[in-house]
């Protein structure tokens, strides 16, 4: 039977409307920098296709190793000269700042990042492979809730999820070297906007009493 993380791993892909605080464990991805609207961007589109061409690859040539189903894509997000970012309503998309990227399974190594690499490139000479990275990311403590609506009616869900983790005792501890995490567990171009389900995910650390 082929692995399927968002059942595995249920509490990281799948919470409740209501948001609930979680510790992420070390994982690891391929992941792709980058900035611009997504709406607009080609560089978001190429960097997308590459993320999904690879891990594709990754799991096409390596069928005896482990059975599995591909990850939903996921994102990193601040605003340009602005670490906080991803919850506030933004005017100007193209001022994003974005890493997007798929999860990989624990099997996943550098030699066989290069090999999918060295595929995909073959398959589709148009990408830039080099602008993808094989990187492992430790979360932490956070808080998240799933989201359902349009991307562009997340501030109020934002709002609600750091006010709980505020409420609980928490402080949103997003900046330099964390951010505003979403996990886009539907697929725009199948579902309505109003049905879309995004995971979003805040870090947080504990206030001293």
């Amino acid at each position: 039977m082929s692995v399927d993380f968002k059942r595995k791993d249920k509490e990281l892909y799948l919470p409740k409307t209501t948001p609930s605080i979680v510790d992420v464990p070390q994982m690891m991805f391929v992941r792709v920098d980058g900035k611009g609207d997504p709406n607009a961007s080609k560089e978001y589109a190429a960097a997308v296709e590459l993320l999904y061409g690879l891990s594709y690859s990754i799991k096409m040539g390596n069928k005896a190793i482990l059975q599995y189903v591909v990850p939903p894509l996921e994102g990193l997000w601040r605003v340009e000269d602005d670490f906080r970012g991803g919850g506030a309503t933004i005017s100007d998309k193209s001022k994003f700042v974005w890493t997007m990227m798929i999860r990989q399974p624990d099997f996943v190594s550098e030699e066989i990042f290069e090999v999918a690499k060295d595929t995909l490139a073959k398959k589709k000479p148009n990408l830039d492979i080099s602008k993808a990275k094989l990187e492992s990311m430790t979360e932490g403590l956070c808080v998240q809730v799933m989201h359902i609506g349009s991307y562009d009616e997340e501030p109020a869900t934002v709002g609600a999820l750091d006010k709980f983790a505020m409420d609980k005792g928490y402080a949103i501890d997003i900046g330099d070297e964390r951010h505003h995490h979403e996990i886009y567990i539907s697929d725009p171009r199948k579902v309505a906007p109003e049905k879309l389900k995004t995971v979003i995910r805040h870090p947080i650390r504990r206030l001293i009493p």
